[in-house]
C-alpha cells in the first residue's frame, strides 16, 4: 500500500471488534488520528518474565506509526521483540451522573492499538522519531532545543508501532435513564464535564536572568490540553 492508498477507515479485527455497546464503537481514522493527537501519554502494555506490565509514556505519531521511547536498559520496551503490545490512550470528558448509580457513567474517548513494534536502529530514523515525540508533545521545541548526540541516540531505544490495528471508543451526551422509570424520582442528573488547561509557563531557577520563555511556549498558556 502507498502513502497515497492508506485507507480512511480501520478494519475491524477479533481484538479490536467491539462485542458490547457496539454504538461506541468507530472504526474512522480520523477519530483515532484525533484522539492519539489530543495527548501525548499512552499506556504501553507489554509481557515482562510472564507478567502483564503497563506504563506510562509519551507517544508522537505520524501517519502510520506511533512512536514511543526510553532508557535502552528499560524492561518494557527490550521485551520480546516478536510480541504484540497494546498502547491505550485515554481522554476523560466528565461524569455522567444518572438518577441511579447503575447508569453512571464516564464521556469519554479511547483507543487501544495493538501491533508488533519495529525497533528503530538507524540514526537518522532514530533521530526522525525522536523529533515526531517532541514536536507531538510541544511543537516548535524541536528547532529551539540541542539536538540528541549519538551517544545519548545510543542510550536511547525507540518504538514504532503501526497504526493498523485499533479500537476507538468514543462517548458523549447525557445519562441514559431520562426516559426510565427512574426519571419520576425528582432527582437531578446530568453531565459533570472535565477540562484541562496549560498554566504559564514557569523558569527553572537555574535560568540565569534575562533569559525568556520562546514564543511557542508562552503561546500555550491559556490553551486547552485534549
Amino acid at each position: 500500500m502507498t502513502h497515497t492508498e492508506l485507507s480512511r477507515t480501520l478494519a475491524p479485527t477479533e481484538r479490536t471488534r467491539l462485542r458490547r455497546m457496539k454504538e461506541k464503537a468507530s472504526f474512522e481514522r480520523s477519530d483515532l488520528e484525533a484522539i492519539l493527537d489530543a495527548g501525548f501519554v499512552c499506556h504501553l502494555g507489554v509481557m515482562v518474565d510472564g507478567a502483564p506490565m503497563v506504563v506510562p509514556t509519551v507517544y508522537g505519531r505520524d501517519e502510520r506509526y506511533l512512536y514511543v521511547h526510553g532508557s535502552v536498559a528499560s524492561r518494557s520496551l527490550a521485551a520480546d521483540p516478536d510480541a504484540t503490545i497494546c498502547v491505550t490512550v485515554t481522554h476523560i470528558d466528565g461524569l455522567v451522573l444518572a438518577r441511579s448509580v447503575f447508569e453512571h457513567g464516564v464521556n469519554y474517548r479511547c483507543a487501544m492499538i495493538y501491533g508488533i513494534p519495529r525497533r528503530l536502529t538507524d540514526d537518522a530514523e532514530k533521530t526522525e522519531g525522536l523529533r515526531i515525540l517532541t514536536e507531538h508533545s510541544t511543537p516548535g521545541q524541536w528547532d529551539y532545543a540541542r539536538r540528541p548526540s549519538r551517544k545519548e541516540l545510543a542510550a536511547t531505544t525507540v518504538l514504532a508501532l503501526p497504526l493498523d490495528e485499533a479500537s476507538v471508543k468514543i462517548r458523549t451526551g447525557a445519562p441514559d435513564d431520562g426516559d426510565s422509570p427512574d426519571a419520576e424520582l425528582g432527582l437531578w442528573a446530568g453531565t459533570l464535564p472535565l477540562t484541562s488547561r496549560w498554566g504559564a509557563p514557569t523558569a527553572d531557577p537555574a535560568l540565569p536572568s534575562g533569559i525568556t520563555a520562546p514564543a511557542h511556549v508562552v503561546a500555550r498558556a491559556g490553551t486547552r490540553q485534549g
